[in-house]
């Protein structure tokens, strides 16, 4: 993401040029009311006609800059303050009931403007302005559906391809932050993470009521995270919770105003604690060297981090590319062949369905993050290179056991460039001809034939992928259940 994208995107539309005229207009007429003037005395004074300054004080013309400097001199302020901001409580509600009213939310809601005159109640103004405020809250806690989550994903795939998967600003950010506590480059561990909390300010509060939808918890009037007593119990490494939980800190996130921001804040977490945990210039110096030796390997960065092997392999997502100019790509699939994620820079053409999302389809039964279940070793790296309609490429695989199952994760690249890798000698070797039906998707002829209309098996529905996303800012966390248990700590010591 830009650095943009760490401040919340604006609930209402960037001013148009019609609507700067409104908000300056309406602080003329609030000025020339509070002065007891009239348009003539004003308009003859700075020199223009009484049914031009009416068209300025209403926002339908531009006025020119002459005029609103002798507009600015005529009522004695200067050119700042007039541009600054209302001058009163009512003259504020319509500025934000305009700006309401022509945003393009009102528009797609079917929302008729009303006409606002200087005899319109100050209190339907107030009521006006909480409706809208009121729309706007329910259109950011819309329900996203599904279809709307996987294109969403689809979009921010396609940011993160076109960058080589390497954001150079949350690595320049990882780098301020180590360099506060005079970390030296290499791993960063729990004792460097906990000093990098107390750098910024928190304390961190191990808890057994942390609420149950979420993995952290920052209390930012206190100054406070709260994380689960026992952490290995969520299956994350508390540093990477910690860190992700920070992260939003200093990234300046709020909360996001839709699905597509939400996962882009997740991605600027989740790398910006893999860049703190794993810092650039000592990973690349490993990937430098084993490529040099042609033996480049995750586990090699597993190893000198003490990371997990899929934490190792994202980092080599963001930065074998960059620097090396290695194309990769990963994915995570679960045993039953459908792609819980995946990344590709190098042309791989993982199965995607009609939105472009990636996520849920199947992968073909000839790919190593399926064959290594059927043919590896549990618990050893399964390498192989397979021919596709892309062309050939090379995978190393590992199987992980988490609770829905068993996953593969695979981190590979073009037959040219395995030639860097540690595992580029395998003899393991399949053709897949996906997507066509009959490479794997379509039953062989012989079992067609005995079976084909003699069964119908019951599938098994995995609701997961049929449900809408809960709402609110956060998808899947009880807001009521953290205030509340952020209230029964406020007075902890």
């Amino acid at each position: 993401m830009t650095s943009s994208s760490w401040q919340r995107r604006q609930a209402l539309p960037e001013p148009e040029r019609g609507e700067d005229a409104f908000t300056l207009g309406r602080r003329l007429n609030a000025l020339r009311k509070a002065r007891h003037l009239t348009l003539a005395a004003v308009a003859d004074a700075v020199g223009v006609a009484p049914s031009q300054l009416s068209l300025i004080e209403n926002g339908k013309r531009e006025a020119k800059l002459a005029t609103v400097q002798a507009l600015a001199r005529h009522y004695g302020v200067s050119l700042e303050e007039l541009l600054a901001g209302p001058t009163s409580r009512r003259t504020q509600l319509e500025i934000e009931l305009e700006a309401y009213m022509r945003s393009p939310l009102a528009t797609s809601r079917g929302l008729p403007p009303i006409r606002v005159g200087p005899r319109t109640p100050t209190e339907v103004l107030e009521s006006m302005v909480a409706l809208h405020r009121e729309v706007l809250r329910l259109s950011e806690q819309h329900v996203a559906t599904p279809e709307e989550a996987r294109r969403a994903n689809t979009v921010l795939r396609g940011q993160m391809h076109d960058r080589g998967n390497y954001y150079g600003e949350l690595e320049a950010k990882a780098s301020e932050l180590l360099a506060g506590i005079r970390h030296d480059g290499g791993p960063a561990g729990t004792k460097e993470v906990n000093a990098l909390v107390r750098h910024l300010g928190f304390t961190i509060r191990h808890v057994d009521d942390l609420p149950h939808s979420t993995r952290s918890v920052i209390d930012l009037r206190n100054h406070r995270i709260y994380l689960a007593r026992q952490a290995s119990t969520v299956g994350h490494d508390q540093r990477s919770v910690l860190l992700q939980a920070l992260g939003h800190h200093v990234l300046g996130h709020t909360p996001p105003a839709d699905y597509a921001e939400f996962l882009a804040q997740r991605v600027e977490t989740n790398y910006l604690a893999g860049a703190i945990t794993l810092p650039e210039s000592g990973v690349v110096d490993l990937l430098r060297a084993g490529a040099a030796e042609r033996d480049l390997a995750v586990d090699t960065i597993k190893e000198a981090y003490h990371v997990s092997w899929e934490t190792a392999a994202h980092r080599v997502t963001n930065l074998a590319t960059k620097h090396l100019g290695i194309p990769v790509h990963f994915a995570k699939v679960h045993d039953t062949g459908t792609v819980y994620k995946a990344y590709e820079n190098d042309g791989t053409l993982f199965p995607m369905d009609p939105t472009g999302a990636i996520e849920g389809q199947p992968v073909c039964r000839q790919w190593a993050s399926r064959q290594v279940f059927e043919r590896g070793v549990p618990d050893e790296p399964f390498h192989q290179y397979t021919d596709t309609p892309a062309g050939t490429y090379w995978d190393t695989v590992r199987v992980e056991r988490a609770p829905g199952g068993r996953y593969s994760l695979s981190l590979g690249t073009d037959f040219v460039n395995a030639k860097w890798f540690r595992g580029r000698d395998t003899r393991v070797r399949a053709k897949s001809t996906c997507p066509d039906e009959a490479c794997c998707r379509r039953p062989p002829a012989d079992l067609l034939a005995a079976w084909g209309g003699h069964v119908w098996p019951s599938a098994r529905a995995r609701t997961h992928m049929m449900a809408a996303l809960p709402p609110g800012a956060f998808p899947g966390v009880d807001e009521t259940e953290v205030y509340t248990f952020l209230q029964a700590h406020e007075a902890d010591a």
